[in-house]
């Protein structure tokens, strides 16, 4: 069941994160993002949601680019490695999609490193439906890429 993240997922959204590589100083970031989302500290729309199956195993982000028609960004999108390759990171993605067109959403923006690591990241916006629309040499250290990916919502 995909639903709108709670306070008491906190610990759990934190952990997928560490099991799917974050750093510990990135963890720390995520943990005070989510501490001011849930205390309204938060000055955007962003929107947090969850793949719940007795308890979160995935994880998804988006907050709306500023100063653009309707373009929105997946900050985040994350699965529990030992619930991967179930589908479930699709259905997530999908849901994002939807909820974001319903709301009149026009673009969604995603990045990922081009480092060989993150092949399979790349390949499942691909077969996602998302076009790779730019890279940025040596963007996140030298030799590692950032790939932007795009894909249309709405026509409007």
């Amino acid at each position: 069941m995909i639903r709108p993240i709670a306070p008491d997922d906190t610990n759990a959204l934190i952990a997928i994160a560490g099991a799917i590589g974050f750093r510990p100083d990135e963890l720390e970031e995520l943990s005070e993002m989510l501490a001011d989302y849930f205390n309204g500290n938060s000055d955007s729309d962003s929107f947090w949601m969850t793949d719940d199956d007795n308890g979160p195993v995935g994880v998804a982000y988006c907050e709306p680019e500023r100063m653009t028609d309707r373009t929105w960004n997946l900050l985040l999108i994350a699965i529990r490695p030992d619930r991967q390759r179930q589908g479930r990171g699709v259905t997530l993605l999908r849901h994002v999609e939807q909820t974001l067109a319903a709301g009149g959403g026009r673009m969604l923006l995603v990045e990922t490193s081009g480092l060989p690591e993150f092949d399979r990241a790349r390949a499942f916006y691909a077969k996602c439906g998302y076009e790779e629309e730019a890279r940025i040499r040596d963007f996140y250290a030298a030799g590692d890429d950032k790939v932007v990916f795009r894909k249309f919502l709405n026509a409007n």
